[in-house]
């Protein structure tokens, strides 16, 4: 064993200080989720009555566990920030693993770099240990400066340092996760795409169950449930972590073992052949052809959320009610039952927009990948030019999301129609249009990235990241309404009210355009990728 992994501390020192700087964001904004829960709740609940109010309407139905998990003690700060960060910290924590380690193992695979450094003194099983590393090295920080800042600003010592080390056995847990993926897929890309799926179907699942009020022995079934069950601030149980860590190391074991039988360069699930022969050429089939894997993973995953959240949106006016904590905490500002039914079908379209978005964005990155493994260039040599090559690719990144979103929207409107809200099938169907724009910005601000600035291409996850944040936790804690426009999202009217003004998706539009003209003139002036 020692031969196999020979070379792997200077490979992950030498790793450490070159790719360490994409592993800090994730850390900050996953402490600043944790300590920002703790600032903002005397402010927004100011009084026990706000207080038990918030509780009493949220622990009588947890339908709003789906994202956030079981709210076990709303009436205390330490409580609030369990409930409101357990799920995502962790879920941001399991995400950071997942690119850290399929960027260190199928991602030099894919740009060559692995075969470079395998030429010289290194074991066969360095690059997967160096990976590994750094992604366990990665959570345990995450975990650590999570739960000291939250204790910093106010958090209970305990409880703060439980919930981040449950972000660190979460990350650990999908680091062992992406060991496996990355030998099972043909590219980078594939194994991103199993692991963050493999996230997203445990995510949903273990919201699901809590919702419908599942059994208990069903929390052990999922390993974000253990999670779950350490329960900080209202518990304090650290033994859901001795499995989670066990977990990690079995799972490990089967991605060392996988690992010493894969040929380099491949991956257990071999890529099938393209066509036979090519009909005409044309940059927009070409675009279609190289997404088309996600296209069906994208619109399964969409069906899910439709019919999830169309389950949810049926009892919106029992999980809601009328209380004005409640109502504040969901930025609704609605009083009545038929209000918060329009507020919160606002809320959720939002939420599909944003993972809409994430195609879109995906899409254009698609664009960066292929010109940096010198594709484009042979292509842009034909008849075929700049212009029209990039414009193949925008329209299937602004056309795939919005498909996507028109398909889950559907089915929340035909059930959600059905359930006696006083809503209408074209009256949610309108608002899923009007949800359309949003998505289109977003998506438009990467277009400007891989565009004008391609060496940038992070940047294009921040229009994702940033009407995330807004969207979700913004109006919880009370920031002010110039901050909040900075999402597209906010701009959305709710056209199931009497009255609705539309100005909001014109200016948004307008922005749309600007980022598309500014991402269509830099890419016809740059230079392309060698």
């Amino acid at each position: 064993m020692s031969a196999s992994v020979t070379g792997t501390t200077p490979l992950l020192r030498t790793s450490l200080k070159h790719d360490g700087r994409l592993i800090a964001p994730w850390i900050v904004l996953a402490t600043a989720l944790s300590a920002s829960s703790v600032l903002v709740y005397p402010s927004v609940f100011p009084t026990a009555q706000d207080r038990a109010g918030l509780a009493a309407a949220i622990g009588a139905n947890p339908a709003l566990g789906l994202i956030f998990g079981p709210a076990s003690n709303l009436t205390t700060v330490d409580g609030f920030n369990a409930w409101r960060s357990l799920a995502l910290g962790g879920f941001l924590a399991a995400l950071m693993s997942i690119f850290t380690v399929t960027r260190a193992t199928r991602g030099q695979e894919d740009s060559g770099q692995a075969e470079l450094l395998a030429s010289g003194v290194l074991g066969r099983s360095s690059r997967l240990l160096t990976a590994v590393a750094m992604g366990v090295i990665g959570s345990l920080v995450l975990g650590i400066v999570a739960g000291f800042v939250t204790v910093v600003f106010g958090g209970g010592a305990e409880s703060s340092l439980l919930l981040g080390a449950t972000f660190t056995a979460t990350g650990w847990m999908f680091a062992a996760f992406a060991a496996v993926t990355v030998q099972l897929g043909s590219d980078a890309r594939t194994a991103n795409s199993m692991a963050i799926g493999l996230l997203g179907v445990l995510f949903l699942l273990r919201g699901f169950l809590y919702s419908i009020g599942a059994p208990a022995w069903t929390s052990w079934a999922n390993p974000l449930g253990w999670m779950t069950e350490t329960r900080p601030a209202s518990g304090n149980h650290w033994g859901p972590l001795l499995p989670a860590v066990a977990l990690a190391g079995i799972v490990l074991a089967i991605a060392f073992k996988s690992q010493a039988h894969r040929d380099f360069g491949q991956g257990a699930i071999a890529p099938g052949p393209g066509p036979a022969r090519g009909g005409n050429p044309s940059p927009l089939r070409l675009a279609l052809r190289l997404n088309r894997g996600s296209f069906t993973t994208w619109t399964v995953a969409f069906v899910a959320l439709g019919l999830v959240f169309g389950y949810f949106t049926t009892s919106v006016t029992t999980i809601l009610g009328a209380n004005s904590g409640v109502a504040h905490f969901l930025a609704s500002g609605a009083v009545t039952p038929a209000q918060l039914t329009g507020a919160f079908l606002v809320t959720v379209l939002a939420l599909v927009g944003i993972v809409a978005s994430i195609s879109g964005v995906q899409v254009m990155l698609k664009v960066r990948s292929e010109e940096m493994e010198d594709r484009v260039e042979p292509v842009l040599a034909t008849a075929i030019s700049r212009r029209r090559y990039y414009a193949s690719n925008v329209v299937v990144a602004l056309g795939s999301p919005a498909i996507y979103v028109l398909l889950a929207g559907t089915l929340i409107a035909l059930i959600a129609s059905h359930a006696d809200l006083g809503v209408s099938f074209g009256g949610v169907l309108r608002q899923v249009l009007a949800t359309v724009p949003a998505v289109w910005t977003v998506v438009a601000m990467s277009v400007t990235v891989i565009g004008a600035r391609p060496h940038f291409r992070l940047v294009a996850w921040i229009g994702v990241l940033a009407s995330f944040v807004l969207t979700l936790l913004g109006p919880t804690f009370g920031l002010p309404n110039w901050i909040l426009g900075i999402s597209p999202y906010w701009h959305v009217p709710n056209t199931t009210a009497p009255v609705h003004a539309n100005t909001g998706l014109l200016w948004i539009s307008f922005v749309t355009a600007l980022f598309l003209v500014v991402g269509f003139a830099g890419f016809g002036r740059r230079d392309v990728a060698r």
